[in-house]
C-alpha cells in the first residue's frame, strides 16, 4: 500500500477542516439557535432612504456635480457585501453569489418583501436558511433590514426614483423645519390669535415666550396657539383661502387671505408652517413671500389692508432656493435672477448635510405635484441656476 507523505496528509486534513468550517459557517447552527429571534415584528420605517448603491447622482445635477448633487447613503449592495458576499461565504466558495444587482434580484420579488427569498433569509428563524449564519455573530441591524425591506417594497430598482425620494425628503423637511418655534402651524396661528385676527380666539388661547439669540443678543417673541383642534381648524381655513384665491382671484376675491405669517399684521415672529406634505406643497406653489408681503398690497372697500400679492409667480424665494446654497433663483414672473444664494433655511447648508439637501432636490424635481413652473419657470426659461457654473436647470 502506497504511503501518503505526512506533509500531504496535513494539507488534506487542513483543507478538509477549512471546507467543513465554511460549510458549517453557512449552516445556521449554534448554541444560540434556540433563543435567537430574527423576525422583524415591526413594519420598517418607510422614510429611511433605501437605494441599491451607496451613491446616487441627482438627475438635475450640475455638469460638474456640486456638493449638494450626490446622495450618499448606505445601500443594499454594501449591506449584502458586508454580511453575505464575504470571502469565506457567498463571495468565496459558497454558492450562490450576492455581488451584483442581477445576482441579488434572483432572490427578490420586486414590490413584495414577504414573497422575496432575500427577506426570508434575513428574518427567518429556520436557522438552516438564515443569512448570515447565527454563529457568525454578525446579524443585520434593524436599520439595515429596513433598507432592504424598503428597497424591495419600492420596486427593487437599481436606481431610485420618486417612490424612494419622497418619504425621506418630506421627513427631513418636517423634522428639520417644523419643530419647536420654527416652521410650524402653532406658531403661525398663535400670532394671529394673539393679534385678535381670528374670531373667537383670544390671547388666553396662546402661550408666549421670548428667545434670546446667544450670538447676536437679539430677542425674538414667539407665541403659539395651544389648542390643537382650534389650531388645525384655523390653519386649514387659511390654506383653503390661499388656494381658492390663487385658483381664481377674480371669482374668489372675497377669499383673499389677509392673515399674514409675518410682521406687521402679526405682532410676533412667525414662519410659514411645514408640518405636513400638504403644507410643504402649499409653500412650493404659493411661497410665503407672496402670501405674506411686508406691506399692504391691496385695500378693499371697507378699508381692510391685504398683505398678499395677486400674482403668485412674482416671487423672489422658493423652498428649494432657501435650502440649497449651490443654486440661485430667478423670479418666475420677471425672469431676473437673484444676486446671491438664499440657502439659509438650511443654515448655509450647515443644518442639513449635503446628501440630505441632494435628497430633497431629487424629490423636488421628481414629484409631479411640484408644478413645472416652480422647477423650470415659464416656458422652460429656467428659474434655478448653479452659482459656480451658471448652468440653468431646464426640463
Amino acid at each position: 500500500m502506497k504511503k501518503i507523505p505526512i506533509i500531504k496528509t496535513t494539507v488534506i486534513v487542513l483543507g478538509g477542516l477549512i471546507l467543513s468550517l465554511s460549510l458549517v459557517q453557512c449552516k445556521k447552527i449554534g448554541q444560540n439557535a434556540q433563543v435567537l429571534d430574527r423576525t422583524f415584528a415591526v413594519a420598517p420605517d418607510s422614510a429611511i432612504f433605501s437605494p441599491f448603491y451607496d451613491t446616487t447622482l441627482v438627475a438635475n445635477h450640475d455638469a460638474n456635480p456640486d456638493v449638494n448633487d450626490r446622495i450618499i447613503k448606505r445601500g443594499v449592495r454594501t449591506i449584502m457585501k458586508e454580511f453575505c458576499n464575504t470571502g469565506n461565504c457567498h463571495g468565496g466558495p459558497i454558492a450562490p453569489r450576492f455581488a451584483t444587482y442581477s445576482d441579488i434580484m434572483k432572490y427578490v420579488t420586486a414590490g413584495n418583501p414577504s414573497s422575496s427569498k432575500l427577506w426570508e433569509y434575513i428574518t427567518t428563524n429556520d436557522f438552516n436558511k438564515a443569512m448570515p449564519p447565527i454563529n457568525s455573530s454578525h446579524e443585520l441591524s434593524s436599520t439595515d433590514k429596513s433598507v432592504i425591506y424598503n428597497w424591495i417594497q419600492n420596486g427593487a430598482k437599481e436606481n431610485p426614483d420618486l417612490t424612494d425620494f419622497r418619504p425621506s425628503a418630506i421627513r427631513l423637511i418636517i423634522d428639520g423645519c417644523s419643530s419647536a418655534n420654527c416652521h410650524n402651524q402653532a406658531t403661525a396661528t398663535g400670532g394671529w390669535a394673539r393679534k385678535g385676527l381670528i374670531a373667537g380666539l383670544t390671547t388666553s388661547d396662546t402661550s408666549q415666550y421670548t428667545y434670546l439669540n446667544p450670538q447676536t443678543g437679539v430677542a425674538t417673541i414667539y407665541c403659539q396657539l395651544s389648542n390643537v383642534n382650534l389650531r388645525g381648524q384655523v390653519w386649514s381655513a387659511y390654506k383653503d383661502s390661499v388656494k381658492r384665491f390663487y385658483a381664481d382671484t377674480l371669482a374668489n376675491a372675497s377669499f383673499r387671505p389677509w392673515k399674514t405669517v409675518s410682521t406687521p399684521v402679526s405682532a410676533s415672529s412667525t414662519r410659514g408652517p411645514l408640518n405636513s406634505y400638504d403644507d410643504i406643497l402649499m409653500d412650493v406653489w404659493y411661497p410665503k413671500s407672496i402670501r405674506a408681503n411686508s406691506s399692504v398690497v391691496f385695500t378693499d372697500g371697507s378699508g381692510k389692508g391685504f398683505y398678499v400679492k395677486g400674482n403668485y409667480l412674482n416671487a423672489t424665494s422658493s423652498l428649494l432656493s432657501r435650502i440649497d446654497s449651490t443654486v440661485v433663483l430667478a423670479n418666475p414672473f420677471t425672469g431676473v435672477f437673484a444676486a446671491n444664494q438664499q440657502g439659509d433655511m438650511a443654515y448655509g447648508d450647515g443644518g442639513l448635510k449635503p446628501a440630505e439637501i441632494a435628497l430633497i432636490k431629487a424629490w423636488y424635481f421628481a414629484d409631479p405635484n411640484v408644478p413645472d413652473v416652480w422647477k423650470y419657470g415659464i416656458n422652460n426659461a429656467g428659474i434655478f441656476k448653479y452659482r459656480k457654473t451658471g448652468t440653468i436647470i431646464r426640463k
